[in-house]
C-alpha cells in the first residue's frame, strides 16, 4: 500500500513537472520516455492538462492535446508513469469528448494518439502511436450521447 501511494505521488509530480516544462517551452535532455513526451508536446505546440468536458457525466483531462483546425488534425498524448501495460481506449474516449465539446464531427478529422511510458517487456517501444479508425471513435461518441441521456433521465427521480 505504501509503495503504491509513493508511486501515485511520483506520477502526480511527474505530470505536474511535464506540464510546467511544456507551458514554459523547456525542452528536456535525454532520450527517456519523459523527455520525449515533453519535447514532442513542445515541438507539436500542444497544450498540457486540458480538461475535456462534454457534460457532468462525460469528462476527463488530456495530458497534452492540440487541434489544428486548418488541417482537421487532432493530436492527443498521454504520459504514463506506472509499470502496468496501457491501452489506447482512454485516449479514444478523450478524442470523442473533444469532438462532442467542440462540435467537431469525428468523420471530418484525422486523429493521432500517443502513449509515452517507460518500456516494458510487453510494450518495449515508446511512444506508442495509434491512428484510430472512424469506426472506433464514432461508437464512443454515440455512446457518450446515449449514456448522457439515460443519466439525465435517471437523475430526475
Amino acid at each position: 500500500t505504501y509503495n503504491n501511494m509513493l508511486a501515485t505521488q511520483l506520477g502526480t509530480e511527474l505530470h505536474e513537472l511535464a506540464a510546467r516544462c511544456i507551458r514554459l517551452h523547456r525542452k528536456q535532455k535525454g532520450n527517456d520516455y519523459f523527455s520525449q513526451y515533453v519535447n514532442d508536446a513542445i515541438g507539436f505546440g500542444m497544450s498540457p492538462e486540458v480538461v475535456l468536458y462534454f457534460n457532468e457525466f462525460c469528462f476527463g483531462t488530456a495530458d497534452a492535446i492540440k487541434f489544428d483546425e486548418k488541417k482537421g488534425f487532432l493530436r492527443i498524448h498521454d504520459l504514463k508513469t506506472g509499470a502496468t501495460p496501457t491501452h489506447m481506449e482512454q485516449l479514444m474516449v478523450y478524442a470523442a469528448y473533444f469532438c462532442l465539446e467542440y462540435h467537431v464531427k469525428p468523420r471530418d478529422i484525422e486523429i493521432e494518439l500517443r502513449i509515452y511510458q517507460n518500456p516494458t517487456e510487453k510494450q518495449p517501444e515508446y511512444p506508442r502511436i495509434y491512428i484510430p479508425g472512424i469506426d472506433e471513435i464514432v461508437p464512443i461518441y454515440d455512446k457518450a450521447i446515449s449514456f448522457s441521456k439515460i443519466m439525465r433521465e435517471q437523475s430526475t427521480y
